[in-house]
């Protein structure tokens, strides 16, 4: 090919590479590495940040350098400047810059097995959602949620990690680093945020039909709002107050629901699926699948296997509209 058409061929690729840098700017939000709220994720973001300038420092002067030698000195170059390319370029600085980025990576790593400020909390990998229990300093039983996590900003919180049925993993990029979990076998990381707000967490490991579908959210309280709201879902579930409520807790008890699921204050004591008693509370539905709006709640009760594909939860599609209602008013009243 002419060198002039070559270089017209080559000004798309160069523009669209342009093109794509100020896209950078758009690393933010709930789920975003890039966009640290917590200690341990600005050091990784910091790595990142090192490790992609020198990245391009080295394409930069890699091609300049070839460009040099093929545009500007054209000319046979000696056998002693080939080996100083071949041995100077392609070992001696590789091996340089490679061994300080890794030393120096190393250094700065946030230990995830730091102990916490009294805080543990054990998170278990359910299938497709997240079993949560808060073990607060000098406790004899935990305070039980599920498929949401909420942490005190500005203390370092220790998690206990592990899995009922195959390997997941914990992540919460705007937090810090992700930790597998393993059926069997416990993990540890701990956390720092810093910021208050909502992040996004996510299981980073294949696991199955709905492993897309199996997020949370991560909620940063200041650490007196934290306490408070760890005091109050130790204490048992809200009374239903309306007749749709009243009428709801009644199909809750007739379907069996409370053979799976706990609701603090009442006769259902199931274990097999996330403790409700709180549910109205959280912010999503279903570990991250649905909001929390009446139809949703609706939707999730009638048409749980097609939201979530393989979820051990049945679908109750044979309750009239109005009893899925009923239903949906008392589940969400239980905040």
């Amino acid at each position: 090919m002419p060198r002039s058409k070559a270089r017209a061929a080559a000004r798309p690729k160069a523009l669209s590479a342009a093109l794509t840098l100020p896209l950078l700017a758009g690393c933010e939000g709930a789920q975003s590495a890039l966009a640290p709220a917590g200690e341990d994720a600005a050091v990784l973001a910091t790595l990142f940040w090192v490790m992609l300038s020198g990245a391009v420092v080295l394409f930069l002067a890699m091609n300049g350098l070839f460009f040099y030698l093929t545009r500007i000195r054209v000319q046979a170059q000696s056998e002693t400047v080939a080996r100083w390319l071949i041995v100077g370029g392609g070992i001696v600085l590789p091996f340089v810059v490679i061994s300080a980025l890794l030393v120096w990576g190393l250094s700065i790593l946030p230990d995830h097995r730091q102990a916490g400020d009294g805080l543990r909390i054990r998170v278990t990998g359910e299938q497709w959602w997240w079993r949560v229990e808060y073990w607060p300093e000098g406790a004899t039983e935990p305070v039980i949620s599920a498929n949401e996590i909420r942490l005190p900003a500005g203390q370092r919180t220790e998690l206990i990690l592990d899995s009922a049925h195959v390997i997941h993993s914990f992540w919460i990029p705007a937090l810090g680093g992700k930790m597998d979990m393993f059926p069997g076998r416990e993990t540890f990381l701990s956390l720092r945020p810093t910021q208050p707000g909502t992040y996004r967490g996510q299981c980073a490991e294949f696991c199955g039909a709905s492993h897309a579908w199996m997020a949370f959210e991560a909620h940063v309280m200041a650490p007196e709002a934290f306490d408070d709201w760890l005091a109050a879902q130790a204490g048992p579930a809200q009374t239903a107050l309306s007749d749709a409520a009243r009428r709801g807790a009644g199909i809750f008890t007739r379907e069996g629901c409370g053979a799976c699921h706990t609701i603090r204050g009442t006769e259902h004591i199931g274990v097999v699926g996330p403790d409700l008693t709180r549910v109205g509370s959280r912010t999503t539905l279903g570990a991250g699948r649905l909001g929390v709006s009446l139809d949703a709640y609706r939707a999730w009760i009638t048409h749980t296997g097609d939201l979530k594909p393989e979820v051990e939860m049945p679908a109750y599609d044979h309750l009239s509209e109005a009893e899925a209602t009923d239903l949906a008013q008392y589940l969400r009243g239980l905040e």
